[in-house]
């Protein structure tokens, strides 16, 4: 680390001293070879300003039905207007807005079709689901800085996550984050399943398993095989009666309990989606130590979520995940380093990290505990 004063500190506050100017912005803007970093730079910090506009134009494209509209085919915004239920005029604001952010695109005879960002949404009903979901951290976002300095207060998230506050969870509770998570995590559980090699295992418990959606995706890839779905009493007789109407009741037992308590042992593999980042450094160390105490011999565990640094996709670690938790009152992003070095804490051996499709949405960490 250079020491301040230093060569490499000087040039640095030369060099923010010159961005930072107005006249130095306009020169670089009109130089040949820094026009188009002045350029970047200035659709960068403008979209930073916009963010939460855009967002609005992807929740009211949303909530009007415009992409299901547009999967049937394209069409021109006076035959939309109607359907959209708005005036033409303000039919004509969103698709152009829609249209300027990649989610429609113009095809011939002056109409509107899906892009592939558009196509996307239709196809991932979990995504939708998110975007409804953020009017509750939009709330509790509305003032950062009295977030950032608030001290256990509930906020709206902390509401909707009862867990995340340590209060016993009713079955009116569940049910609404119960089906977000599975909504969500149906977007990413073949990838996981993909890194890890499903097969291996004879008893496959997947802790924090919501209401059965990565076991469910599982099974297909697991004839045969022993399934055991762990979570909050409440959460798991709700995962139990959607699990039967999936005909999957007699394929996967769901068990109610607390991971402070222990978890049930015996599995020879052990799964953690999305669960771990949900949690403080103390109750997170906990689940890891008891997820060893329970798998057999030999075992192993897979820890699956999206992690802070990861290349190409930091602001989803760090700034998305890391307010949104802050919102939550609980958890925190980490990197795939710290959770190796809690996982071996907890007593596992041979960590490493086994490649998804997207790493953006989760990362797979594979740990395995020592054989007898």
């Amino acid at each position: 680390m250079a020491k301040p004063g230093s060569l490499p500190d000087r040039w640095l506050a030369l060099r923010n001293r010159l961005v930072a100017s107005p006249r130095f912005q306009r020169w670089a803007a009109g130089f040949p070879l820094t026009r188009r970093i002045a350029r970047r730079n200035t659709r960068g910090l403008f979209d930073l300003c916009a963010g939460f506009v855009y967002a609005q134009v992807l929740t009211a494209c949303i909530r009007l039905d415009l992409f299901r509209i547009l999967a049937e085919g394209p069409a021109t915004g006076d035959a939309l207007a109607p359907r959209l239920g708005l005036a033409p005029d303000r039919a004509r604001t969103l698709l152009f807005a829609a249209r300027s952010l990649g989610l429609i695109r113009d095809v011939s005879g002056g109409r509107f079709a899906l892009a592939d960002l558009g196509a996307a949404l239709v196809g991932n009903p979990g995504i939708a689901a998110m975007v409804e979901h953020h009017a509750l951290l939009y709330a509790d976002l509305a003032d950062p800085v009295a977030l950032l300095k608030r001290g256990g207060e509930r906020t709206n998230l902390s509401a909707y996550w009862p867990y995340a506050e340590g209060a016993p969870v009713a079955a009116g509770e569940a049910a609404p984050y119960g089906a977000l998570m599975g909504a969500s995590q149906a977007m990413i559980a073949e990838d996981i399943l993909d890194a890890c090699d499903p097969s291996r295992s004879s008893h496959w418990m997947d802790v924090g398993g919501g209401e059965g959606a990565f076991l469910e995706a599982a099974a297909p890839r697991l004839p045969g095989r022993r399934l055991t779905l762990f979570d909050l009493p409440a959460v798991a007789e709700r995962a139990r009666l959607r699990l039967c109407q999936a005909g999957l009741g007699d394929r996967i037992a769901c068990r109610g309990g607390d991971f402070h308590a222990g978890l049930p042992p015996g599995a020879d593999t052990l799964s953690l989606v999305r669960v771990i980042h949900d949690h403080d450094d103390g109750p997170a160390q906990a689940l890891l130590a008891a997820a060893h105490a329970a798998l057999a011999p030999g075992g192993r565990l897979i820890l699956a979520e999206p992690m802070a640094g990861t290349p190409g996709a930091e602001p989803v670690g760090d700034a998305y995940f890391g307010f949104y938790l802050l919102a939550m009152g609980s958890g925190r992003p980490r990197t795939f380093a710290e959770l190796a070095r809690m996982a071996r804490d907890a007593g596992f051996a041979s960590v490493r990290e086994h490649a998804t499709r997207r790493p953006l949405l989760a990362r797979v960490l594979v740990a395995h505990k020592t054989g007898i």
